[in-house]
């Protein structure tokens, strides 16, 4: 029987190490959870250490135990951060496996690109929890509950500058009704909110996803953002959505909107953004991602504006956790073994 190293090179629970290892007998499972948390200190930004790694969280091991440790590996389970010069280490890696479900999260290391079959967790994370921080969004500044904070700088209440609106019988555009967004969508229409969604290739025939009113491509996104009180990000980060909302794109969404982005910072422009808050174009932005959020704080023109609700990549948080990564990588292994396609393998040329 021929044996399959699986190292992991970020921390995992028992009860998953168990899983994984029961899918059958060939496995041989490696856990190295933490031991490259010093290399990744060493060539990820300090904005993104601190974010992601504990104050204690130097390594183990020396660099030629966890170079044998890469060396030997031929399916590696990873998560964020990474390591970047993962492929060179690992000569006989066949499948890499991420964690998290956004592809572009890989674009900085050499498995970008390469000739190993890497797969993401698309579909499987915490998509409930993502799709209420974007109703929050909303529903933060439907009410007008910014002007809170705003009061009580002030320690005054500007009673008119609220203008709350009643999100039943508005109309909100999910970009990107994958996993993520047509759960923000049917959390839409249990509000009582007309839906309306683009997908990069939708399928003429298949069923409208749960709540939606209508599914359309790239095409119809202009014709949807006109119709829009609430436009809603969850596209993945590709080069076709990079600035995806630009001058021209704000110009095109109806006036007074709110903008919720959950997806990638990248593929708001945020000079765009800031042109069109300028100009009274939108009644806020939240915003859970931003450019360069792994490298350090917002754009102060952001931060300070009290339309603007910026947090810190939280979106997928909760109590309840959720995220199917393993649940995906069990199957995928299963596949690998039996030499069947994986699922969510990443198309280099599309992006994701």
């Amino acid at each position: 029987m021929r044996t399959v190293n699986i190292l992991s090179v970020q921390r995992i629970t028992p009860a998953d190490r168990a899983r994984i290892e029961a899918v059958d007998p060939a496995v041989r499972f490696t856990d190295a959870g933490g031991w490259f948390d010093g290399e990744i200190r060493d060539t990820w930004p300090a904005f993104t250490s601190t974010r992601y790694l504990g104050p204690k969280a130097n390594g183990q091991g020396t660099r030629e135990e966890r170079d044998r440790l890469l060396a030997e590996a031929e399916v590696i389970l990873g998560g964020w951060p990474f390591l970047l010069d993962m492929r060179a280490r690992a000569p006989k890696l066949r499948w890499f496996h991420q964690r998290p479900a956004g592809a572009s999260n890989l674009i900085k290391g050499d498995l970008w690109g390469s000739d190993v079959t890497v797969t993401t967790s698309r579909g499987a994370g915490n998509t409930l929890q993502i799709a209420e921080y974007a109703v929050a969004g909303m529903l933060h500044f439907a009410k007008g509950l910014y002007r809170a904070s705003v009061d009580s700088t002030n320690r005054a209440f500007d009673y008119r500058a609220y203008r709350p609106i009643l999100l039943q019988g508005k109309t909100a555009c999910v970009v990107g009704a994958g996993g993520i967004g047509a759960e923000i969508g049917r959390l839409c229409a249990a509000l009582g909110m007309r839906v309306l969604g683009t997908r990069r290739q939708p399928l003429p025939s298949a069923p409208l996803p749960a709540g939606f009113s209508e599914l359309g491509g790239p095409g119809d996104l202009d014709r949807f953002l006109a119709l829009s009180d609430f436009v809603a990000i969850a596209c993945q980060w590709t080069t076709e959505t990079t600035h995806l909302f630009g001058a021209e794109r704000f110009a095109a969404m109806k006036p007074g909107a709110v903008l919720v982005n959950v997806a990638r910072g990248e593929i708001i422009d945020e000079d765009a953004l800031i042109g069109a808050l300028a100009r009274d174009r939108l009644r806020g932005a939240a915003l859970d991602v931003y450019i360069g959020e792994f490298e350090g704080p917002p754009r102060p023109e952001l931060w300070s504006d009290p339309r603007v609700l910026i947090t810190p990549h939280i979106s997928s948080v909760s109590d309840a956790e959720r995220h199917g990564a393993i649940d995906i990588f069990c199957a995928n292994l299963r596949s690998y073994l039996d030499g069947r396609p994986l699922r969510n393998v990443i198309d280099w040329q599309r992006g994701y």
